[in-house]
């Protein structure tokens, strides 16, 4: 008997590092970040530390790192990112184990560099950091921080944080990072992920399943062989009227990240911690938990519909089991950037038997905006 043989990992990663937000007030976000979502700041870099383009606080909650980063002044690098797309996420960086192997295969195969392997240096040790471009104008870059024992970056300092310590996490992870393309692009990010990371097709949802009465949209996901890292792919498809990623991408000025999906161990505690610090999400009617065809499917979940209900949690169930999942409101101006929390009991899905009440909710929100 021949022995199995694996088809080796071209592209390694151990999953997702951090993801940096450029926004027009980072000390604000920060604060926003911190009351509204539990996190903790724990390193900074600005001014202070002869960074004089912008000021950056990190951001952490578990295994979860934002990179806030505002400009200081007017011609800083990124600046023109925030007057065009507002706040919102520049960089998805993957940590991986040989940053020079990834950007070299990377770029070998089509991506485009953005910048080449570099190292950064200080009295914690050191990080391998390059960039690849993708969708829009959105980067991963690759990070290798195996020989730093630092606060997060070197250049960055350890920072107190900006609110008390909450004694539990409200999320503990990053689970997904959705990005919204143009009209006929999402294939062709399929295609590059796939080249260049070698990413799979872990599933793909079109026609009814992911459609309303006014819209609809494709979508797909990749994700690497471990599902550490999943990236869904949105396009808009021809409906009656303009869709969720229609609207996303009018605001946005283009292709982006959509949506962030937070991974908690107790969805019930964190909404209701988030809603009573003044984060909105989006309303399910109550015919969604009333439906006797849900409760069917759903079967026996570790709390009671009726829970669920009063704080408008979705539930969905598959062949693997079943997760919780709500949505928040844009967390800025533009309805562009949002949030998911998602609560996983052996799924490894992405809520498929709640999209039609998902958009439908999301669609409300258009039409009160006027952009429906």
């Amino acid at each position: 008997m021949q022995p199995e043989t694996r088809t080796p990992d071209v592209f390694p990663v151990k999953g997702v590092d951090h993801l940096r937000f450029l926004v027009g007030n980072a000390r604000q976000a920060a604060h926003f970040y911190s009351t509204a979502f539990g996190m903790r700041c724990v390193a900074y870099r600005g001014p202070e530390q002869g960074f004089r383009d912008h000021a950056e606080y990190v951001m952490v909650s578990g295994g979860a790192k934002f990179v806030l980063t505002g400009m200081v002044h007017a011609g800083a690098p990124g600046a023109e990112h925030v007057t065009k797309h507002g706040d919102g996420i520049s960089d998805i960086a993957i940590e991986v184990p040989d940053v020079d192997a990834a950007y070299r295969h990377a770029t070998s195969t089509g991506a485009r560099g953005v910048t080449e392997p570099y190292d950064l240096k200080d009295e914690n040790g050191t990080v391998r950091m390059a960039a690849i471009a993708t969708y829009g104008d959105t980067v991963h870059s690759l990070v290798d921080r195996s020989g730093y024992d630092g606060p997060f970056l070197p250049g960055f300092v350890a920072r107190e944080p900006i609110v008390a310590v909450r004694p539990k996490r409200f999320f503990q992870a990053v689970d997904h990072v959705v990005g919204n393309v143009e009209l006929g692009k999402m294939d062709e990010w399929v295609e590059f992920y796939r080249r260049v990371m070698g990413f799979t097709n872990m599933a793909e949802f079109i026609g009814d399943d992911i459609a309303t009465d006014y819209s609809a949209l494709m979508s797909k996901v990749v994700a690497d062989g471990t599902r550490k890292v999943k990236f869904p792919l949105n396009e808009p498809a021809i409906s009656q009227r303009k869709s969720q990623i229609d609207e996303y991408l009018e605001f946005y000025g283009g292709p982006g990240a959509q949506h962030v999906a937070l991974a908690t161990n107790d969805i019930l505690t964190t909404v209701d911690a988030m809603r009573g610090a003044g984060v909105e999400f989006l309303n399910t009617p109550d015919s969604y938990y009333d439906d006797p065809e849900l409760r069917a499917r759903i079967g026996q979940v570790r709390v009671p519909i009726e829970e669920l209900k009063k704080r408008r949690i979705l539930v969905d169930r598959d062949e693997d089991g079943y997760l919780l999942q709500i949505f928040t409101a844009p967390v800025q101006d533009r309805p562009t950037v949002f949030f998911e929390l998602i609560e996983r009991h052996g799924s490894l899905g992405f809520g498929k038997g709640n999209f039609k009440a998902l958009f439908e909710a999301i669609e409300r929100e258009q039409e009160r905006r006027g952009n429906l």
